[in-house]
């Protein structure tokens, strides 16, 4: 509510000081989450499958999750008051412990089921809200502050808050990564773990966003495939993961969608991803052959690919930026910007890895290490091409085929030598 109301002030403002195009830009970018936010909650959550006529027309007036937040703040407290008439029991394993698990049995009534549907709603409508309502909003405030050469208090406000949204939108992921692999176990994740989440993404994300926008500033037609170029990647990746695998298209998703609606699903699931990616990594990754829609294994060499090639991305950005650099940078130094943006992606990075390697709640379970798979996949991507490495694996070929050839021939001489020795102590 914030975070729309600032942006309505905002664009307001733009109006009344002749600026149409930050005008209409700030608005259907705080207009669009709040139109897709309503959709996913009639179309997905089914909010207007229950007979409800006055809902669908709040939703129609984008106050649908109000009548949500609402609706979850009166379960909420009269929760206990009334004896639930339908409780299920559900069994999930505490995390090993000294090599031990115990499986762990408890109670859920109506009521909380219900708060645990309005959870997951809340979860992907702020999402949805983040990275395709905050993230272009803070770009484009971002920019409008470089080419005017001046930051306003409303507009800083602003922008503090689009950073903040796609921060805890980016964390939501986080944590709906790991109660969708780790379904099986009780994940509680610690405030330790949430300040590295908070410090890697707030770093990864404010670096990606400044990295755009400087480069939209100097090279503006150049900045369109750039963005094309990452989004409709990240957005077809799936599909062709899809088709190459030659599976049936997914029918089991929800037994009251069509065919048609089944297709929509994923086509805003694949967008929404693609968005996600467009700005950080968003550590759940799409799988159309899964009735999850989610991938359950966790890929650290994908995952370290992605680092990998987005850093180089970010570098190359920044180095065209500071070639075609123009005068509104002059006040600035630009070599030093240049060196700080980077070393802020690098400490994005470092606190990735330390989450994974310390702060991780299930880490545990983890087949390898993030540190083991960084290090492997560098030495596939650099020692592997290199020919001194080809030449001396050859080398090492021959000397080991030609050691286990005298080692297979002194083998049949001594095994001959004992043959001899048998036949002679038998003859004796």
């Amino acid at each position: 509510l914030s975070e729309t109301t600032a942006a309505l002030c905002l664009s307001a403002a733009y109006r009344a000081a002749g600026d149409p195009t930050w005008h209409w830009l700030t608005l259907f970018f705080a207009l669009l989450p709040c139109a897709l936010v309503q959709l996913s909650l009639v179309f997905i959550h089914r909010d207007v499958t229950r007979d409800r006529p006055l809902v669908l027309l709040l939703h129609l007036l984008q106050l649908g999750p109000l009548v949500r937040c609402v609706e979850a703040f009166y379960i909420y407290f009269n929760a206990g008051r009334v004896e639930d008439p339908y409780v299920s029991i559900t069994k999930k394993w505490q995390v090993p412990k000294d090599g031990y698990s115990e499986e762990i049995e408890k109670e859920v009534g109506q009521a909380e089921r219900k708060l645990c549907t309005h959870t997951s709603a809340f979860g992907r409508a702020s999402v949805i809200q983040a990275f395709l309502g905050s993230a272009p909003q803070l770009t484009l405030q971002l920019y409008i502050c470089i080419m005017r050469q001046e930051i306003t208090a409303a507009r800083s406000f602003f922008m503090i808050l689009s950073l903040l949204s796609i921060v805890y939108g980016a964390l939501r992921c986080n944590i709906l990564a790991m109660k969708i692999k780790y379904d099986d176990y009780e994940v509680r994740v610690k405030p330790a773990a949430y300040l590295c989440i908070f410090l890697w993404r707030s770093f990864e994300i404010a670096t990606r966003v400044t990295v755009l926008v400087l480069f939209s500033s100097v090279l503006r037609i150049w900045i369109f495939p750039v963005v094309m170029l990452n989004f409709f990647g990240f957005y077809f990746f799936p599909w062709i993961l899809f088709w190459r695998s030659k599976s049936p298209f997914p029918e089991n998703i929800e037994k009251e969608f069509s065919r048609v609606g089944t297709t929509i699903v994923l086509c805003l699931l694949t967008f929404l991803y693609a968005g996600i990616n467009m700005f950080c990594w968003s550590a759940v990754q799409v799988n159309i052959n899964d009735p999850d829609l989610i991938s359950k294994s966790q890929n650290w060499y994908q995952m370290t690919m992605f680092y990998i090639l987005r850093f180089i991305e970010n570098a190359f950005l920044l180095l065209m930026w500071y070639l075609h650099k123009t005068d509104i940078y002059m006040y600035i130094c630009t070599p030093s910007l240049f060196l700080r943006l980077l070393l802020s992606y690098c400490t994005a990075i470092f606190f990735m890895l330390v989450f994974y390697q310390f702060c991780h709640p299930c880490k545990k379970l983890f087949s390898s290490t993030i540190t083991d798979a960084l290090l492997s996949c560098c030495k596939f991507l650099f020692i592997r091409k290199s020919p001194k490495s080809t030449v001396l694996r050859g080398k090492a070929v021959v000397k080991s085929e030609n050691t286990d050839e005298t080692q297979s021939s002194s083998k049949t001489i001594d095994s001959q030598k004992g043959n001899l020795h048998q036949s002679a102590s038998s003859n004796a």
